[in-house]
């Protein structure tokens, strides 16, 4: 049975925050680009934090979009029983954000070529590898991805699996178009039919809404805009967001659901009023969760944030906290 948790976390305002864009040398003379990504961090003292979590945003997003979810985790963490230092890194993925043309993250544009890309990260920076990874819809394809990989020997015989796996509000299986609403292909299809450069942000809503969209989706698209000269243009990359959003429909994660690595738990969460959700798939996430296998095999979890849709960290970033929370500090 999905469960809906109610616990009450105190709430800490400090945070350390920064953002850094990262490149590292190749063996060649040139520069290979990695991820851009941010960082939040608790107040500490320690020059490393003793544990990292990894935040994956969904189609069309950035990092940008889990600053304050993120730092008020870290802050929250800090404070917790026990209490931790966390450090959060936000990426933006490949084609998104500050990562949109960077010129080392070459195509194919899919789920398994973002999760590299953080593999990737982790390795340039001499990072240990995350306790935790986060991601929130085409974010928690990218996820489950890369917990495969990582259990399958992709990355590597130092590639250590995250303690915990969250996907947030994200289908785990293959998505069929006509069991959607349709409204990512509407606003893609959309997009690709206007200019590359737009007059402004104010213009582009506008459009959107006479074109029938919501406000609130037109305004939050006018936030991926950044100036080029006279106009605005996209801030990601739109082609291959398009290849990514084609991979996110076509790849299937039940096969880890139903036998997760041994010592990994992945906690589904389901917005209460999403409309990503069909019945079957429901009903098929609560029988791996009332699942209780023995110690060979990790866990799924599935539990229902409520008062939210699918946009969980702006519908309902209090009740999320307080999902996340608590299981994060069971691993301390």
């Amino acid at each position: 049975m999905a469960r809906v948790f109610n616990n009450k976390p105190r709430l800490f305002t400090g945070f350390i925050y920064s953002w850094r864009s990262v490149l590292f040398p190749s063996t060649s003379t040139r520069t290979i680009e990695t991820l851009a990504f941010e960082e939040a961090r608790s107040p500490s003292h320690k020059p490393v934090p003793d544990y990292s979590a990894f935040v994956l945003h969904g189609l069309m997003g950035s990092a940008r979009n889990w600053r304050s979810f993120s730092r008020n985790l870290a802050s929250s963490l800090s404070t917790s029983s026990p209490p931790s230092d966390w450090k959060m890194v936000l990426l933006d993925l490949r084609n998104h954000g500050r990562s949109a043309g960077l010129s080392g993250l070459n195509p194919p544009h899919d789920i398994p070529s973002a999760a590299n890309d953080v593999a990737n990260l982790v390795k340039s920076q001499g990072w240990s590898w995350p306790d935790v990874v986060l991601g929130h819809s085409m974010g928690g394809k990218v996820a489950l991805q890369y917990a495969m990989s990582c259990a399958r020997g992709d990355y590597g015989t130092s590639a250590k699996l995250p303690k915990q796996l969250w996907v947030l509000d994200s289908v785990p299986g293959i998505v069929n178009p006509e069991e959607t609403s349709g409204e990512v292909e509407k606003v893609l299809e959309t997009l690709q039919g206007i200019s590359k450069t737009i007059p402004s942000r104010k213009w582009l809503v506008d459009y959107l809404i006479n074109l029938g969209f919501s406000k609130s989706l037109s305004e939050w698209l006018g936030t991926n805009l950044k100036k080029s000269g006279e106009h605005e243009t996209w801030a990601f990359d739109l082609d291959g967001i398009i290849q990514m959003f084609d991979s996110y429909r076509e790849m299937d994660y039940w096969p880890l659901l139903e036998h997760p690595p041994k010592g990994m738990e992945i906690v589904i969460v389901r917005a209460e009023n999403s409309d990503r959700w069909d019945p079957h798939v429901t009903q098929r996430l609560e029988s791996l969760d009332k699942k209780r296998g023995d110690e060979s095999e990790g866990k799924v979890s599935v539990v229902v944030l409520p008062n939210s849709g699918h946009w969980v960290h702006v519908d309902n970033p209090k009740g999320l906290l307080e999902i996340v929370i608590p299981k994060m500090s069971s691993i301390v």
